[in-house]
């Protein structure tokens, strides 16, 4: 399943940067494109419907999202933005000055980057790297349950044998 999610954020991802690196169109442009197509997707899907007398399944315009959905994802968002400014104010105080060589190396690496490649290249790139760990951390967990998997059923052959 999260193999599946990480190749389909691979697809999306080479969409998104196609569209927003090689026809040098910004974000909102992508975002009036996409929503574009879903309107007229769906009104050809609804006059189809209709037109074949077939009852929509599920109404969109009573989809929700829960208050307790909600308040979790603003409530991890705010922790990450915390969690960030309390890195960035220690590490500007120079109270630890390992971090705060860490934070100006990244920062200075970081810049290097945005002034050699276009940020949707940088923002690209960062994302195959995380879809390549999200598999390769998926295929070591299938690696060993399946090991488990083998390893136990050895065992009992080799139980039932004697």
């Amino acid at each position: 399943m999260v193999a599946v999610g990480a190749l389909m954020g691979i697809v999306s991802g080479s969409l998104v940067y196609y569209h927003c690196a090689y026809r040098n169109s910004s974000v909102v442009s992508l975002v009036a494109d996409v929503l574009i197509v879903l309107l007229c997707s769906l009104a050809i899907l609804g006059l189809l419907f209709r037109h074949m007398n077939v009852a929509v399944p599920v109404d969109p315009l009573h989809w929700q999202i829960s208050q307790d959905a909600a308040t979790s994802l603003f409530a991890c968002l705010a922790n990450t933005l915390g969690a960030a400014e309390s890195v960035l104010r220690v590490a500007a105080t120079a109270h630890d000055k390992r971090l705060f060589i860490k934070v100006v190396s990244c920062l200075y690496v970081l810049s290097v980057i945005g002034r050699a490649i276009s940020g949707v290249t940088v923002a690209y790139i960062g994302l195959c790297l995380f879809c390549i760990v999200v598999l390769f951390e998926n295929s070591q967990t299938n690696n060993t349950c399946l090991a488990r998997i083998s390893g136990r059923r050895d065992a009992a052959n080799s139980v039932q044998d004697t």
